[in-house]
């Protein structure tokens, strides 16, 4: 499913991706193409692509052809899913203790959704950290 959303090639495109867009969220899935939990990710996101166009513009860097920011955002899981907006790193919490980012697929559409417009909804409050409608911590066992 990889195929159906854009790709940003270069450590340039990323940059001028994220400081560029003024209205709406963008959300950055770092990863590869070739692997599964990107696989289940990419599926979920091209699929709600569509219905949050006007909250997010959704991009796919391959962390191996684009290695610039693996060190920068710490992008050492096999799929990581970051939200920037206004040249801001906004963050999520999850309950999982890492806010930066999302590093497993979320394969439910609706859930997916829900996260974009609570992150949506915040940045436009000029919130940099943001709580998530679901709890994902381990001692709920989702």
């Amino acid at each position: 499913m990889a195929y159906l959303l854009p790709h940003l090639n270069s450590g340039w495109a990323v940059d001028q991706a994220i400081v560029t867009e003024e209205e709406r969220i963008v959300l950055i899935r770092f990863g590869h193409d070739w692997d599964a939990t990107c696989m289940e990710m990419d599926e979920c996101l091209s699929k709600i692509a569509e219905k949050v166009k006007n909250m997010c513009v959704i991009y796919l860097v391959d962390i191996t052809k684009v290695p610039n920011f693996n060190k920068m955002y710490e992008l050492y899981d096999p799929c990581t899913v970051m939200f920037f907006f206004r040249n801001k790193h906004i963050m999520i919490d999850l309950g999982t203790g890492d806010n930066n980012k999302i590093n497993w697929a979320i394969t439910d559409k609706q859930e997916m959704i829900d996260i974009i417009e609570t992150v949506y909804r915040g940045a436009k409050k000029g919130r940099g950290l943001v709580v998530s409608p679901k709890d994902y911590s381990t001692r709920y066992r989702y």
